[in-house]
Formats: structure tokens, C-alpha cells, sequence
């Protein structure tokens, strides 16, 4: 297949065994991504990739399992934020957190860990969740793109609602051009999937089908 322009990079977002059938928090037919997306990187049509990873210490204050009382997928409020909590997933050098075998992701140009923070969600690529500080502290990923002359961003990985959902709308902030490839996501929830497409569509993003 024919490269793309210099100016457009892949980003694959935390393609990891947790996120899949069997680990701690599954999104629907996560696995499924593996294969079209590894085929995806052998071609080489992306001249910049970047891979992110969920990388959580293991007291991480989004797991449910860190407040009495409470369990996953209840919401609380953390920094004055409302917060889902999860189950534990993405425990920093655990198996699930690794990025998945399937892939050959020496073709990455960088690997971005988020989540590294034991009092901060991650979900975007660009920015944390609000902090105690209540800002939202950048990564650096805007700058690292912009400094390489990327001008669009195109969108692929898990979960297709929340952290591929925030990535591309944090992008699109970010002064880039963004797609988002649909068929290269999955949601934790398929019934959030409307809400998924319209909050895209009102930030400006484009939904490749």
C-alpha cells in the first residue's frame, strides 16, 4: 500500500492484554484488534508511530480496590472530578500491562507510559486527568509531534470510550488534524457507542468507517 504524508502519525492506544477477553478489564472483542492492527504496522504506511501504555502503580487511586466500600465501575469524586473506578488493571510489570505479544512493536517510534501516577487517571495520550491541583498536566506528546512536523493524527486501539475517546479529542485541541479508525477500537461498553460517535463529531474529529 501506498505510505502516507510524512505529516500524518498512528497512535495506537494501550493495546494490552488486560484490556482484552480474560484480563482485568476487558472491552468488548478487544482481542480482535490484535491481528488487523499489527498487519496495519508491517505495512509501513505511518513514517511516525507512537504506542501508549497503561502503566499503574499498584495502589493506583482509580482502582476500586483502594477505596473500602466501593467497587468497580462506581463513580466518586477524586480531585472534584467525577471518577470511575476500575478494577486493578495495568499493574505496573505485571503481564496484563505489557503491551501485546501479537505485535511487532519495534516499528514504534516512542512508547508513552500513562497512569504513573498513584494519585492521577490517565486516560488521554496528551494530557492526565485533572489533578489535586486541578489542572490537567500535559505529557508532552502535543510538543514531541509538533516538534516532528505531524500535522494529523490517526486513532486506533482500546478503549474505543475512554482513553481512544479522550486521546483524539485532546489532539484535536492540540491544533491537530484527527481521525479516529473505528473499526480499529473497541468500547469497554458497546452501549456508549452513540455517545462515543457524537462527542468525536462535535470535536471536530473525523470517523473513518
Amino acid at each position: 500500500m501506498t505510505a502516507l504524508p510524512a505529516d500524518v502519525a498512528l497512535l495506537v492506544i494501550d493495546l494490552q492484554p488486560d484490556f482484552m477477553p480474560g484480563g482485568a478489564l476487558a472491552c468488548d472483542q478487544g482481542d480482535a484488534l490484535v491481528a488487523p492492527i499489527a498487519d496495519l504496522l508491517a505495512q509501513r504506511r505511518y513514517r511516525t508511530v507512537v504506542a501508549t501504555q497503561d502503566w499503574h502503580p499498584a495502589d493506583h487511586a482509580s482502582f476500586a480496590s483502594q477505596h473500602p466500600g466501593q467497587r468497580p465501575f462506581e463513580t466518586i469524586l477524586l480531585h472534584a472530578q467525577p471518577q470511575t473506578l476500575w478494577p486493578d488493571h495495568c499493574v505496573q510489570g505485571s503481564a496484563g500491562a505489557a503491551l501485546h505479544p501479537g505485535v511487532d512493536w519495534t516499528v514504534a517510534d516512542l512508547i508513552l507510559r500513562k497512569g504513573t501516577r498513584q494519585q492521577v487517571d490517565s486516560y488521554s495520550a496528551f494530557r492526565e486527568n485533572h489533578g489535586p491541583d486541578g489542572e490537567r498536566p500535559a505529557t508532552g506528546l502535543a510538543g514531541w509531534l509538533h516538534e516532528r512536523r505531524i500535522r494529523e493524527v490517526h486513532v486506533c486501539g482500546l478503549a474505543r470510550d475512554y482513553c481512544v475517546l479522550w486521546s483524539a479529542q485532546d489532539a484535536a485541541i492540540s491544533g491537530f488534524r484527527v481521525r479516529v479508525l473505528w473499526e480499529l477500537t473497541r468500547p469497554v461498553s458497546p452501549d456508549g457507542d452513540e455517545a462515543t460517535r457524537i462527542a468525536l463529531i462535535e470535536g471536530g474529529i473525523d470517523i473513518a468507517a
